[in-house]
């Protein structure tokens, strides 16, 4: 019996905005520890046994992210698949189901969501145990959190009071109940919240999808058998998988099926939903603040400072959620902090870069930060890894000198092959082809001063490129 993590990140975590944004949104982002929230999510499985690569469904946007993440934390192997449209849950678990059954027939697939936060490892272990043991017996097993209060923000599941080997049929799966309800729940004592963990062979999964939810099977089966290998990522199928109902796990299966058991879990854990419970589960001072960053504070209390850019002082404040990033800065009370989805709301209306891009970009061959922008000019700071390489492109509209900070830069300009130093600089003419290179073990950093009537990142012809993205 082999166990294969599949870890759901394709999400965009807006609650969290500024910092997390639909172009690095807070499954990559470490908000609670020194590892990402996806690493943390690979990470806390150490120890399980019979445990394989893992299984990361995700947005195609964020490949690179995602497969420098695990080499980062030496994942060697992982397969990670690119959802071409976000279908919900139940289409993206079946095509991980699908493809663990191209490994093995006999797989128990442990699914996870890459942002959650647990700190109690070992009673996750155990809990996990339990849910294999429950799995193997043929069983859909999902994990439900041992309330800590009367929660409006989750979903609940209602357990038999019988245990099974440490695990209860569940009677019934409840929606977001108002503060009354919540309350009675917790004093009745068989009501978990929902936590969207699951564990369960792959060839049941399938099975029971087929009985209640055939139409996921069929599109997804079709995605998965025409996927595309990309470079080290495999590409669902567009169409198929375009075709497949777009609904939750719980909705296409678990409220279905008479064949699910939940197994509680008090592991300290917290799905991450907003700024505050970020207070919540940090470590404060003796003032109840939580800090990060170049913080300076005076006669403040129970509250949480990020900053990401610049130094932040405080004075006279209570209460609050300061988050400073550098094109953004949001403040509000504890509250009021879920509100911020109509802040990112307005700024896509409003066709904002802010609300879905940072100013610092990530690349596969390092990232890019927009430093100053003007009418017809912008400027941007480059960072390329040791042995990464720009692809062969031109633009139709800009031109683009470069100057190289620290490292050597290879340079293609036109028909020349240069070699740049510190301080060295080339200038490419509007419509010239042109590519840059690190061969060196050091990372390169450059400043590169556009020009032209557009500069928008879709004047890019690329004619060749190492990252496949010649297509894209």
């Amino acid at each position: 019996m082999m166990i294969i993590p599949v870890i759901l990140s394709g999400g965009s975590g807006t609650r969290l905005w500024p910092l997390s944004r639909k172009q690095y949104p807070k499954q990559y982002l470490s908000l609670a520890g020194d590892n990402t929230m996806l690493q943390e999510t690979i990470l806390r499985l150490s120890g399980l046994d019979n445990l394989a690569d893992p299984i990361i469904v995700c947005n195609a946007d964020h490949r690179f992210l995602v497969a420098e993440q695990c080499q980062q934390i030496d994942i060697a192997s992982p397969t990670i698949l690119l959802e071409p449209v976000g279908r919900n849950t139940a289409p993206a678990i079946t095509a991980a189901a699908l493809q663990s059954l191209k490994q093995t027939d006999d797989a128990v697939l442990l699914v996870l969501s890459a942002d959650h936060v647990i700190q109690d490892v070992e009673a996750f272990h155990q809990a996990i145990n339990i849910a294999s043991q429950q799995a193997q017996a043929g069983k859909l097993a999902t994990f439900g959190i041992v309330p800590t209060d009367a929660n409006t923000g989750y979903g609940y599941i209602k357990a038999s009071k019988d245990d099974v080997n440490g695990a209860h049929k569940v009677e019934e799966f409840v929606e977001k109940p108002d503060i009354k309800t919540a309350e009675s729940y917790l004093e009745q004592g068989n009501y978990l919240w929902n936590s969207g963990m699951f564990m369960f062979k792959a060839a049941t999964l399938i099975d029971e999808l087929t009985t209640h939810s055939p139409e996921i099977v069929t599109s997804v089966n079709d995605a998965v058998n025409n996927a595309e290998q990309d470079l080290d990522f495999i590409r669902l199928d567009k169409q198929a998988f375009e075709s497949s109902p777009s609904d939750s796990i719980d909705y296409a299966l678990m409220e279905k099926s008479d064949n699910v058991v939940v197994v509680p879990l008090d592991a300290q854990w917290n799905d991450v939903g907003s700024w505050s419970a970020l207070h919540d589960i940090g470590i404060k001072d003796n003032n109840g603040n939580v800090i990060k960053g170049d913080v300076i504070t005076q006669d403040t209390t129970n509250t949480y400072i990020n900053a990401n850019h610049h130094m932040v002082a405080t004075i006279g404040v209570d209460n609050l959620i300061i988050v400073d990033t550098p094109d953004a800065t949001f403040i509000a009370t504890q509250d009021k902090a879920q509100e911020v989805k109509f802040i990112v709301e307005s700024l896509q209306a409003d066709g904002r870069d802010e609300g879905g891009m940072h100013r610092k970009v990530c690349r596969p061959w390092g990232w890019y930060d927009s430093i100053e922008s003007g009418e017809h000019f912008q400027v941007k700071r480059l960072h390329v890894n040791p042995g990464a390489k720009l692809s062969l492109q031109m633009h139709r509209q800009r031109a683009e000198h470069w100057v190289v900070v620290s490292g050597v830069a290879t340079a293609i300009n036109g028909e020349e092959i240069l070699t740049l130093k510190k301080g060295e600089s080339t200038y490419i003419p509007l419509g010239v082809t042109h590519a840059l290179e690190n061969k060196t073990s050091e990372p390169l950093e450059i400043i590169e001063v556009q020009s032209g009537t557009y500069l928008g990142e879709d004047d890019i012809v690329r004619f060749e490129d190492i990252y496949g993205r010649v297509k894209d």
